[in-house]
């Protein structure tokens, strides 16, 4: 079978390994449909690791994506030959003290898909995963929509931790897929506004169009000065998706006392900080975003309902070969590009 590696830092080759044996009990095999580029696979692209995640070249990347089941191990029940699945790319064991109480997402033994030194990415034909990761979709779905699932799953998942928001205000720093996803979850809740930012004004026109009802651009204009103009005693929640140390002091300085920070973004650095005077006497909740955690199916549920969320998110498609391409795209924001896919088959 064809499988795409990363064979040094922004450097792809297209290879071919041998097949993946028949699933065993439990497991499933997919004919891998759709893969999604996510902002932790830049990392290795362009930096080859995040943190202590190094990998060792070459490796085979991507998390995101969607399936078609193949075949189907002994005593699986979930999902069937020819049934289209998005896939939860996190295995967990199931019996840790973590699993026990239902936080598979930070199982002790967690490996994940595409992770250095844990499992083998799906830049690939074919791929064999336990069948408890395979979600099957509504009839009538996209390869594309239901490989967004993973995606939307962590916007889910924040939204989730955060308090209930109708009648709340909330912000969104950070308008890219994980952004864009937070705030396609935030809004079933009908809260009063959502504000959001980005540094890239097309991201903030489709922020714009999913909903939001005021953007901006930290590089045009004063993010805290204008929205706290709106908001004087400040917001209730500020979801930072972007990763950024100027985005995390903006969202201390826009919550009100008693607000809540939720940290989604991934930074490039292993430390962050804050404003120890500011969060301690504003009584600042901080929560880190783990992924997800059983928000799979409602994400699936979120797409199904809403099917213009494929069309705001998927913006690039390319075939196998022109891997490298896609990723130079996505790592240089070229294009407009918000999601960009490969397209294994």
């Amino acid at each position: 079978m064809q499988v795409v590696n990363l064979i040094d830092l922004k450097k792809f080759k297209v290879m071919d390994e041998p097949p993946p044996s028949s699933p065993g009990a439990g497991e499933v095999l997919l004919k891998v449909q759709r893969v999604g580029i996510c902002g932790s696979d830049i990392h290795y692209y362009l930096e080859g690791g995040i943190g202590e995640q190094v990998i060792d070249f070459p490796y085979t990347v991507g998390h995101e994506f969607s399936g078609a089941v193949e075949e189907t191990g002994a005593g699986v029940t979930n999902v069937k030959q020819g049934d289209l699945v998005a896939v939860e790319p996190a295995v967990s064991c199931g019996q840790c003290d973590q699993c026990r109480e239902g936080r598979p997402h930070t199982c002790r033994k967690l490996k994940f898909i595409g992770a250095p030194s844990q499992l083998s990415g799906a830049m690939k034909e074919y791929i064999v995963l336990p069948a408890e990761n395979c979600f099957p979709v509504p009839n009538g779905m996209s390869p594309e929509a239901a490989c967004l699932v993973e995606p939307l799953s962590i916007g889910c998942y924040a939204v989730e931790l955060a308090r209930k928001q109708k009648g709340k205000t909330a912000a969104i720093l950070g308008a890219g897929p994980i952004g864009l996803s937070v705030l396609e979850a935030l809004k079933e809740l009908s809260p009063d506004t959502i504000y959001a930012t980005d540094k890239l004004d097309y991201r903030l026109s489709l922020a714009s169009d999913a909903g939001a009802g005021w953007t901006g651009n930290p590089d045009k204009c004063d993010i805290v000065k204008e929205v706290r103009a709106l908001e004087p005693l400040g917001l209730d929640s500020v979801f930072e998706c972007c990763g950024d140390q100027e985005a995390l002091d903006q969202a201390i300085d826009l919550l009100k006392p008693g607000g809540e920070l939720l940290i989604v973004g991934i930074p490039s650095e292993d430390r962050i900080s804050f404003d120890i005077s500011k969060i301690r006497r504003k009584e600042i909740t901080i929560k880190n975003v783990r992924r997800q955690n059983h928000c799979v199916e409602p994400a699936i549920d979120l797409i199904h309902n809403n099917p213009e969320i494929e069309n705001r998110m998927y913006t690039h498609g390319f075939q196998l070969e022109d891997t490298g391409e896609a990723f130079e795209i996505v790592s240089g924001y070229r294009d407009r590009v918000m999601k960009a896919m490969i397209h294994i088959s």
